[in-house]
């Protein structure tokens, strides 16, 4: 099969972050600071990264203004022709440093939201003062005009928050919003029966979100990511398993999606030793669920397939214990009443303890 070019590389600088978020898809195991890649492994992979194709770039983490090099990566990036954008908390970074982003060439922000108010933020960004340190570096944005985008996860907790969410984003100036319910993966996984939504929940954030695309046309565009477990139809796979995109997390290793990890049969190569465009186009892990000729029944003969690519191949993994499996979500798998079983159990629980992602 013909394999085009990446268009897209999320560069992860480090997993270094003052937030303990519990719904965070970075790995439970968390890489260490003396494995991060150095600042000029990075460029270097920004360069090969642009040569390959790629025209975005996203940085980041953890929270990459946890990286005191920031300023000269983002430099880097620019001279290699890639399109920045920032992935930040806002903690760490300062008036001047910001600034100093700016200057260097960064074209984008997107801004996290743990909450709308300081009480649920810092609860669940389990960070005191987070959400006030947040906002003041919205202000800060606003001023320089650094194109932003908010970026909210909605889980059982906060979900109520969506129409709050919607009026700030066009406080701050955004020009678009992110409603992403949470996926379970990393952390978020440990957590799945505390911060799964509840059926009723997902209706009503997929109405707001609806009337809201409607109602914003032209002032602020909203990106939306539905429940996992409240469909009968599973979402794409990252746009087809290694055809879209690539990340590169803190230690050097090249992943096709940010979970990718947890698919344990996998062996995935690293930016250390072998070049980017080796192990985009001859890469194992990369190959090994692109096109249709992983696919098992009812994923194989299914006339979806080209649309959904057999969903989530790290979902799959996740519930059905096989990453070749038929997302467990998609109606026609054999799991799928599972699914439907852990989705009622956990409308009928009531609220349990977080598990905070500690480093």
């Amino acid at each position: 099969m013909r394999i085009p070019p990446p268009i897209a590389m999320l560069a992860e600088l480090t997993h270094r972050c003052p937030l303990s978020c519990p719904y965070c898809s970075n790995p439970i195991a968390l890489a260490q600071k003396d494995q991060e890649l150095p600042t000029e492994t990075w460029i270097s992979a920004f360069e090969q990264a642009a040569e390959l194709g790629v025209l975005q770039l996203h940085l980041s983490g953890g929270e990459p203004a946890s990286r005191p090099d920031l300023t000269e990566l983002i430099s880097g990036a620019r001279a290699a022709g890639l399109y920045t954008n920032l992935i930040t908390s806002a903690i760490g970074i300062t008036e001047r440093r910001l600034a100093a982003l700016d200057e260097a060439g960064l074209d984008h922000i997107q801004l996290s939201l743990q909450g709308t108010d300081a009480e649920m933020a810092d609860h669940i960004g389990g960070y005191k003062g987070g959400y006030k340190r947040k906002m003041q570096a919205a202000g800060w944005i606003k001023d320089l005009g650094i194109p932003l985008t908010l970026n909210t996860v909605l889980h059982r907790k906060n979900l109520h928050q969506l129409p709050r969410a919607i009026e700030m984003a066009l406080e701050m100036g955004a020009r678009r919003l992110e409603v992403a319910i949470v996926q379970f993966h990393g952390w978020a996984l440990k957590n799945r029966n505390v911060l799964m939504p509840t059926k009723e929940q997902a209706a009503e954030a997929s109405r707001i979100v609806d009337e809201a695309r409607v109602r914003l046309k032209g002032q602020l565009v909203l990106d939306y990511v539905p429940a996992d477990y409240h469909s009968d139809t599973p979402k794409r796979c990252m746009g087809g398993w290694g055809m879209l995109g690539l990340n590169i997390a803190p230690d050097g290793q090249v992943l096709p999606c940010h979970a990718a990890q947890t698919i344990e049969n996998l062996t995935f190569q690293s930016i250390r030793d072998t070049s980017l465009r080796d192990i985009w186009y001859d890469g194992a892990a990369f190959n090994a669920y692109r096109g249709e000729d992983w696919m098992q029944e009812p994923c194989r003969s299914c006339e979806l397939k080209k649309r959904d690519f057999g969903g989530c191949r790290c979902q799959a993994m996740a519930i059905a214990g096989d990453p070749a499996a038929t997302d467990p979500v998609c109606g026609k798998s054999p799991l799928n009443a599972r699914v439907k079983a852990m989705v009622a159990e956990n409308n009928a629980s009531t609220d349990g303890t977080l598990i905070y992602r500690t480093l």
